[in-house]
């Protein structure tokens, strides 16, 4: 069933899935693709301007971690860990959140969410991402906070390039 979205950049599409829309090129996220493999594309949702969180999302459609394939399960974590390695020495993020859920309308994807000192006035637990994300849309979409962001996607989409080419 097809539904209308509006995206970060204010483009208005119909899809069935934005993750499938996304993961299969139809939809290019602001910014850019920080990494795509056979299994996995990584990107940013601009939505939230929050430098260095990630979504990595499957690319093929499915819901739940226990559907993930063999092959999958090793590329997922191998991936995650790159990720937040790069994040870590690239971006110095010292913390971050993770969470996926199985109740979306979008297929297969976690959220790697980084942690700075400006969130902990909404909490220091997995209560305060939401008030965090909702922060970031409505308050840090400004130009300079955007290149910054948009700074942080291109340095970890170089960080993950040795990834690229050592999963070939």
């Amino acid at each position: 069933m097809s539904r209308y979205i509006t995206l970060a950049d204010g483009r208005s599409l119909k899809v069935e899935c934005l993750s499938c829309a996304l993961t299969s090129g139809l939809i290019t996220p602001t910014g850019g693709t920080i990494y795509e493999s056979t299994n996995f594309h990584v990107h940013q949702d601009v939505a939230y301007p929050i430098r260095g969180l990630v979504i990595l999302a499957s690319k093929r459609h499915f819901y739940s971690m226990d559907e993930l394939t063999s092959e999958e399960q090793i590329e997922y974590i191998a991936l995650i860990h790159k990720i937040r390695k790069e994040q870590r020495l690239l971006l110095g993020i010292d913390k971050v959140y993770y969470f996926y859920n199985e109740d979306t309308t979008h297929h297969f994807h976690l959220w790697m969410v980084p942690r700075y000192e400006w969130m902990y006035q909404f909490g220091n637990s997995v209560e305060s991402l939401r008030p965090v994300l909702l922060h970031a849309r409505n308050n840090m979409n400004d130009e300079e906070n955007m290149k910054y962001v948009i700074e942080g996607i291109e340095i970890l989409r170089d960080g993950l390039m040795d990834f690229a080419s050592n999963s070939k």
